[in-house]
């Protein structure tokens, strides 16, 4: 399997504005550790092909969350995102599978639900973070973040998001691309980029024949095509032992002498990657121990 990457660039003298990507890895890991049915893979794998290539709009250790909330089954797709190609997400309601669509595909708008809110969070190191919420339109959603970037981000673009799943739940192929216009861009562009989008074979297909994400990008806008860099993209979980520690201390003594009392022990599971964190009651009562307020000297 090759590598996941993205890359991004300009093109019709930097009119267009460019992102692809091939995360078929990724949203085989996340498949594997949530052990999501293939509808809900398709639901999360296109989810996280857009957090890939909005992070890759960010800079430095600027990070985003996207909060998918709508009315399907699947319950609530999140996904987190920085500016390094690190991804994680999960969904509520992972084994959710539905019939094909009229199309003979994964009904992602079934799972999704067709009404509902995205929400996109970012935290750009300000003293608040940037929100921007639009409700859902199809749920199929590469239509969803088209209307996101037009609505409230008022860059109008083009996103194109696929995950094939094969009968035994392996992520066959996983990618996307987003075209976006930038000032001075004329009505021949366009209708020149309406054309090559409407030719455009479906993202899967083309991965599946082998297409790079540059390749992708030149079918969209030719050889005029400026690639400006490319993006490793990963699974990353910033979950760890010491971090779960650190969420029972803020429990504070009251909570956790009621869970040693009642339990005994504790198991944490973070929701982003699935890992169990366990706690026999020797280091339950340690951490109690740091727990209780300290004698004033």
């Amino acid at each position: 399997m090759d590598k996941d990457i993205l890359v991004r660039g300009t093109a019709w003298g930097g009119k267009i504005r460019v992102f692809a990507v091939r995360c078929t890895k990724l949203v085989d890991e996340l498949q594997r550790r949530h052990e999501t049915y293939p509808t809900t893979t398709a639901a999360l794998g296109r989810t996280a092909a857009a957090g890939a290539m909005m992070g890759a709009m960010l800079k430095g250790e600027e990070k985003l969350t996207i909060q998918v909330k709508g009315d399907g089954p699947a319950g609530q797709i999140v996904v987190d995102a920085n500016a390094h190609g690190e991804v994680r997400g999960y969904v509520d309601n992972p084994q959710v599978q539905l019939p094909s669509n009229s199309q003979g595909k994964l009904d992602v708008a079934g799972v999704v639900g067709r009404s509902g809110y995205i929400h996109i969070i970012k935290d750009l190191g300000l003293k608040e973070p940037y929100r921007g919420s639009i409700p859902i339109i199809s749920g199929e959603l590469a239509e969803d973040f088209t209307y996101y970037f037009a609505a409230s981000e008022q860059t109008p673009s083009v996103v194109g998001l696929g995950v094939l799943v094969d009968t035994d739940n392996t992520v066959l192929h996983a990618g996307g691309f987003i075209v976006q216009l930038m000032p001075g861009v004329t009505d021949d562009d366009i209708t020149r980029l309406e054309q090559a989008v409407a030719a455009m074979p479906p993202v899967t297909a083309l991965l599946e024949q082998g297409e790079t994400p540059d390749g992708i990008l030149r079918r969209l806008v030719g050889d005029d095509l400026q690639l400006l860099d490319t993006l490793d993209i990963v699974f990353q979980c910033k979950c760890s032992y010491e971090r779960v520690e650190r969420t029972l201390l803020s429990m504070g003594e009251h909570e956790l002498s009621q869970v040693i009392e009642d339990d005994g022990r504790a198991e944490v599971i973070c929701h982003f990657c699935n890992e169990t964190y366990s706690f026999e009651r020797p280091q339950l009562e340690l951490l109690l121990d740091q727990a209780k307020p300290k004698p004033m000297r």
